[in-house]
This record gives structure tokens, sequence and C-alpha cells, in this order.
């Protein structure tokens, strides 16, 4: 298990940080995703065997936000 943090511009409420997390949970190999909206983070445990960064960062610009 992996875990990477993605600086992610345009969550600012609750309503973000729960779309963000859902995306990421819903593809295989996302364990967890858990979002700082102070830090406009997000911390994702994940299978690299299964999942890499490129459709992380996918599913998060899938769901309306920009990864820095």
């Amino acid at each position: 298990m992996s875990t990477t943090v993605l600086h992610v511009e345009g969550m600012t409420c609750g309503h973000c940080k729960a779309s963000v997390e859902k995306a990421l949970k819903t593809l295989d190999g996302v364990q967890n995703a858990s979002v700082n909206l102070d830090a406009k983070t997000v911390s994702i445990d994940y299978d690299p065997a299964v999942v890499d960064e490129g459709i992380l960062k996918k599913a998060i610009s899938d769901a309306g936000y920009e990864v820095k």
C-alpha cells in the first residue's frame, strides 16, 4: 500500500470534499481518501499494483477539480 498527497484547487466546502473523496474511493485499489479543505490537499491510500497516480489525478479532474 502506498500513500500520496495531492494538491487540489477548487475545493471550498463539505460538498467539494465529499465529491473528491467519493470519486477516489470508487476506484479499484483505493483504500482511503481524505480531503483537508484548509490545506487544499487530499491524502490517498492506494495499491500501486492496481491503480497509478495518473488515474487518481484523472478521477479528481473528472469530478471538476484541478490537481496541481
